[in-house]
């Protein structure tokens, strides 16, 4: 049985504390910069998606790509972060794999999660300096794009002090945004998944990001009706576009496999 989460010794941050990028207050950082952003609109092998954040990566590091940001949603998937211990996730992975669900061993930071459908996936390959002093930051900003999509569509978002990722407190605490990054050369890798509008059973058979007694739950099951994901992918850009000050200068929302950086996207009205 999952035993409840929250509790009064645990320091909760209230949606409204957001703080604004320093990009939009410091005026050694102009007020924008160009980005180029990759929607896709059916779930992805994670292979594919992690070919892709690994090709993106160099190209940023060699400075022959701006900052990219992919938004899209996997197939089935467990991934094994750093911290991951073996009870997190079984030890067995033709159990845990039965249904036929991929399991893969990532760089980023944190423990075991699941991505699937219904479940929109965030990767920013970003410039770290022009950003962020270095990776809390730069996580903060993140729960901070999360934290004002979930208010857009009228659900209180949280931090938990030592509980990572995006929490909701009703009907009762639950996780409904998990966070692992990677820095690698001054460019970051991986991100965010938000749980939109998907199967939740997967999560019971691990310990979601190493907790025990995490719950999780969806927008969809908060708001109790189906939630547009198209909708949601939008927001995400729109809102990670402010917080981060990025200007969308290039977009592909059909990108295929073999996307270069000097391929041209359909530029934004």
């Amino acid at each position: 049985m999952q035993t409840a989460l929250y509790s009064k010794n645990r320091s909760v941050t209230e949606s409204c504390a957001l703080e604004r990028p320093a990009r939009a207050t410091d005026p050694a950082f102009p007020t924008a910069i160009a980005g180029s952003l990759l929607v896709f609109p059916t779930p992805l092998p994670y292979s594919v998606a992690w070919d892709l954040q690994s090709r993106l990566h160099h190209e940023r590091l060699s400075d022959v790509r701006p900052d990219t940001v992919v938004i899209l949603e996997h197939q089935p998937v467990y991934t094994l972060g750093r911290s991951t211990d073996e009870c997190d996730w079984g030890g067995d992975e033709a159990l845990l794999c039965a249904n036929g669900t991929a399991l893969y061993r990532v760089n980023r930071g944190g423990s075991a999660t699941y991505h699937g459908p219904g479940q929109i996936v965030v990767y920013p390959i970003l410039k770290l300096a022009q950003h962020a002093p270095g990776p809390r930051r730069l996580v903060q900003l993140l729960e901070d794009v999360i934290i004002r999509l979930l208010k857009h569509w009228d659900i209180d978002g949280h931090r938990i002090e030592k509980r990572p990722g995006i929490w909701v407190l009703t009907p009762q605490p639950a996780k409904i945004a998990s966070i692992g990054i990677r820095i690698e050369r001054g460019i970051t890798l991986h991100g965010f998944a938000l749980n939109v509008d998907m199967d939740l059973t997967p999560f019971q058979r691990i310990r979601p990001c190493g907790f025990a007694d995490s719950l999780v739950s969806s927008m969809n099951a908060l708001c109790g009706k189906t939630i547009p994901l198209d909708e949601v992918k939008s927001d995400l850009a729109r809102i990670f576009s402010e917080v981060f000050s990025i200007e969308w200068t290039t977009v592909a929302t059909h990108p295929d496999n073999h996307l270069t950086a000097a391929d041209e996207f359909a530029r934004i009205n």
